[in-house]
């Protein structure tokens, strides 16, 4: 018995000490926020993943005239699921500041990395991206964005190229995070 439990320990020692692999899941859990829809002047639920994200893929391929669609077929290829929550009020508070919370507590997980984070006091905004990384590959992409009357929540499962990212800031629910547009 006390055999297995020091080859447990090492194990867990051995994978804790490995650079860059990924410990939390990069699949969040994400309320469905039913409590909010009947508040928000408008919401957004996107879920992409299985036969609908192959769906996505083929329509994306099929306009190949058009740049925004091949960025996104070029994007999809090796990506799991996609889910987007959007919500937006008509007044500051209409949300509890734990709604957002709950998914970015999950965040601080071992696994999740911070990315880029803008704070700001006046007016109310706070941005977070982090990545679930596995050695070199992004595994998972995370977006929280709150502010008074609004948040989005992205989450992005799958092998994810970051330079095709910035090709999608502003499409599909996923917000505008550069100052260029």
């Amino acid at each position: 018995m006390k055999f297995s439990h020091s080859l447990a320990v090492l194990g867990l020692a051995t994978t804790l000490a490995l650079p860059g692999r990924a410990l939390a899941d990069p699949e969040l859990q994400i309320p469905n926020f039913s409590h909010l829809r009947s508040k928000a002047v408008d919401s957004v639920d996107v879920t992409l993943d299985g036969f609908l994200l192959r769906i996505a893929r083929k329509f994306a391929r099929s306009d190949a005239d058009d740049p925004e669609a091949a960025a996104a077929a070029d994007f999809l290829e090796n990506i799991k699921s996609v889910r987007v929550r959007n919500f937006s009020f008509d007044e500051d508070g209409a949300y509890s500041k734990s709604d957002v919370d709950s998914v970015r507590k999950q965040l601080s997980s071992p696994g999740w990395s911070p990315l880029v984070q803008v704070h700001r006091n006046a007016p109310q905004e706070d941005v977070d991206v982090y990545v679930n990384m596995e050695g070199d590959q992004v595994k998972g992409l995370a977006v929280i964005a709150s502010e008074p009357r609004e948040f989005t929540i992205v989450n992005i499962v799958g092998s994810i190229d970051v330079d095709k990212i910035g090709r999608l800031e502003g499409q599909f629910g996923i917000p505008q995070l550069s100052q260029n547009q």
